[in-house]
């Protein structure tokens, strides 16, 4: 089976941790995004895939120059423009020769989906192309799709207001695709296949869909991404091994923590330091990152190689940028965003 990953979105909601590092590039207790997402899909058969990069592409290629990961081999696909989702699945299957049916992903969702069986639901369907589904308490956000019984999408409706929402089922972000659809996608430009392929594709009754209720999540928010880590902490299953997780925390072994610091739920990687009497509360320290003595963190990420300075509290929900210093004392909480370009 081969796969296409999009990862080419600028990360805009993850600022300023994005400026420099894709967003699937950030790390899941220690690990790279884009590895758990791999190793999700290997475990399912996947054994090509090609990367849809468009934002700082030299970030993937660089870390893994040999084009595997996670024992699946890769193709990178540098969009020459921004082209959207559609755009992007256009240009990266040509540019891989895609001729086969395949999958593509959305690479900052973590989820357990059963890629199997939708593959399956896919080919009894005859269908040209499927959509995952998955049930949220606010379809607000997302790609609403209602069905008939047997899967058919009657419609697809892109981030209805809540209370017109015609069901809670969303567009989960990953897809089994025939080549055929390749052909309905305009040849050049930005294309988007929430707005323009899915609705055409549901028009035709050539569209179907399949509800999965297994462990997904949008990590695009600093909520979300805390909230990915934090769950992973507390023992939620993925086909990667999170070695080193003790007392609902992981901490790299080439850290400092002072035995007087007080550690809940948290990541800290490598190289960091955590001084006297700090404490840290379902917090990520990217490596590199420094707390000071009588600091307190809590719902907060602090990046690579920040400081977060002495008896200063961050709470609920702080994003610091790489290499910026927090001044002593400070108290910050809300949505606070400190650092960039």
């Amino acid at each position: 089976m081969k796969s296409i990953i999009l990862v080419g979105g600028k990360g805009t909601r993850l600022r300023p941790l994005t400026f420099e590092t894709p967003k699937q590039m950030l790390p899941l207790v220690g690990t790279p995004m884009i590895e758990c997402v791999f190793e999700s899909l290997a475990s399912h058969g996947v054994t090509e895939a090609v990367l849809s990069l468009g934002y700082l592409p030299e970030s993937f290629i660089e870390a893994y120059p040999t084009n595997v990961i996670a024992g699946v081999k890769v193709t990178y696909a540098v969009e020459p423009e921004p082209l959207d989702t559609a755009g992007a699945i256009r240009f990266a299957a040509e540019f891989a020769g895609l001729d086969e049916t395949f999958l593509v992903v959305n690479g900052d969702v973590l989820t357990d989906l059963d890629i199997t069986r939708l593959l399956a639901f896919h080919r009894e369907r005859g269908a040209e192309a499927t959509i995952a589904l998955h049930p949220v308490e606010d379809p607000s956000r997302f790609g609403v799709v209602p069905t008939t019984p047997e899967g058919k999408v009657i419609a697809f409706v892109e981030k209805p207001p809540r209370d017109e929402a015609p069901t809670n089922q969303i567009n989960a972000g990953t897809y089994v695709f025939e080549p055929s659809v390749l052909a309905r996608i305009a040849p050049e430009g930005r294309v988007s296949v929430e707005r323009e392929t899915f609705p055409a594709l549901a028009a035709d009754g050539v569209l179907y869909a399949l509800a999965d209720e297994k462990y997904w999540l949008d990590t695009g928010t600093p909520q979300a991404f805390i909230k990915a880590n934090v769950d992973l902490l507390k023992g939620r299953e993925h086909v990667h091994e999170f070695v080193g997780i003790e007392n609902g925390s992981w901490i790299h072994p080439s850290a400092t923590v002072d035995p007087s610091a007080k550690i809940i739920n948290s990541v800290i990687d490598r190289d960091c330091i955590v001084s006297h009497n700090a404490i840290l509360i379902e917090s990520i320290l990217m490596p590199g990152a420094v707390i000071q003595a009588d600091a307190k963190v809590s719902s907060s990420i602090i990046g690579p190689g920040a400081v977060v300075g002495s008896s200063s509290v961050l709470g609920a929900i702080c994003v610091v940028g790489a290499n910026v210093h927090v001044a002593p004392k400070s108290e910050l909480s809300g949505d606070v965003r400190l650092g960039g370009v």
